[in-house]
């Protein structure tokens, strides 16, 4: 099978493949090896606005299937002790294989809601990929629509998970809160509840060649386009 290839500029390890089906690319030894994973470009961003370095203790709280979670630990040269939360027990054995297939041998992974995490536990870095309305996925095409009830409970569970993300994190730490989502509800909203609970907005710079959507200052939400889906992220740090 010849593959074609094209590089991403803000990310060395990352490569479209313009012209492969899925289907296809699962059937090659390359997979089945875990040498490489199958990801949209903007799903790679959390990791990258978050880091990983050897010796931290990283929160993934929403993990399944697993894509940001083997990329926090390759950052790290798999030497960053990271916990990956996933609630659902199905998605929670996607996540599982998929740790196991890559090799993240040293990731405790947890079929646990993050909300119900003890407190005595604390993190150097969190990430929560917040569960959304999926509002940067859709197709123009679709005649699905996100309703309005949809979107506000997101927004309230996506409030929860941020209070308890800020309880579980270090003072000094670094959470960066993501959705697959460019509504204001789900995003700038919920993020501007951190600061009236001890976290503080840092502001990110864009990776050039990132198509963008207008967003909060020192935020990013990238515009979906064929070859990205709409995706928002914000890095706040606990006081």
């Amino acid at each position: 099978m010849r593959i074609e290839w094209e590089e991403v500029p803000w990310y060395r390890d990352a490569l479209v493949l313009p012209h492969a089906r899925e289907r296809e690319l699962e059937e090659t030894e390359l997979y089945r090896a875990g040498k490489i994973y199958l990801q949209s470009l903007s799903s790679m961003l959390p990791p990258l606005f978050l880091g990983a370095e050897a010796g931290e203790e990283i929160l993934d709280m929403t993990a399944a299937p697993g894509g940001k979670t083997t990329q926090l630990y390759c950052l790290s040269g798999g030497l960053a002790h990271i916990t990956a939360c996933e609630k659902d027990a199905a998605r929670f054995a996607r996540l599982k294989y998929n740790l196991a297939r890559q090799g993240a041998t040293r990731v405790n992974a947890m079929c646990a809601d993050a909300l119900r995490l003890d407190e005595f536990l604390r993190f150097d870095k969190i990430l929560l990929d917040a569960p959304c309305s999926g509002s940067g996925t859709l197709d123009t095409r679709c005649e699905s629509k996100i309703s309005e009830r949809l979107v506000e409970n997101s927004a309230v569970l996506q409030k929860k998970l941020l209070s308890k993300a800020l309880r579980l994190l270090k003072k000094g730490g670094t959470l960066v809160y993501s959705t697959c989502s460019v509504l204001p509800q789900e995003n700038e909203e919920v993020v501007a509840q951190a600061e009236r609970e001890g976290g503080e907005l840092v502001p990110v710079q864009a990776f050039p060649a990132l198509p963008l959507l207008p967003s909060a200052a020192g935020t990013v939400c990238v515009c979906p386009t064929p070859r990205y889906e709409g995706f928002f992220l914000a890095k706040i740090v606990k006081h």
